[in-house]
């Protein structure tokens, strides 16, 4: 069965810190781009940042540059997201998506696979 499993969100205070896993199952990560998503109450869904089959190229939106770090690991077949500094508007449900046209397909919302999602909240 070819599915997408985040973890690793919860609650945190501001400044602090939370690392995201997704881990894939059913096939190899090693032809996919993988990226994380995030949609806030109210507001429509986001990219975050996205990283090559390669892992030789990233991606980050402008609001999470600096504080966000996207890392895979091939043999564990899971891609991470190392959050960092985190804010209120941080606070949202973290969704992680795979696809083979590359970056900017994934970019482009061109995306084969969709995990159900990790709710992150960043409060005092």
């Amino acid at each position: 069965q070819l599915q997408l499993v985040e973890s690793g969100g919860g609650l945190v205070q501001p400044g602090g810190s939370l690392r995201l896993s997704c881990a894939i199952y059913g096939f190899t990560l090693d032809y996919y781009a993988v990226g994380w998503f995030r949609q806030a109450p109210g507001k429509e869904r986001e990219g975050v940042s996205c990283i090559s089959s390669s892992g030789n190229t990233t991606i980050y939106a402008d609001s999470v540059k600096g504080r966000f770090t996207i890392s895979r690991d091939y043999v564990k077949n899971t891609v991470y997201l190392q959050m960092d500094s985190l804010k209120p508007e941080d606070t949202a449900v973290y969704y992680c998506a795979a696809g083979t046209g590359g970056l900017a397909a994934l970019v482009a919302g061109i995306i084969d696979y969709w995990g159900h999602g990790t709710q992150v909240s960043v409060s005092s």
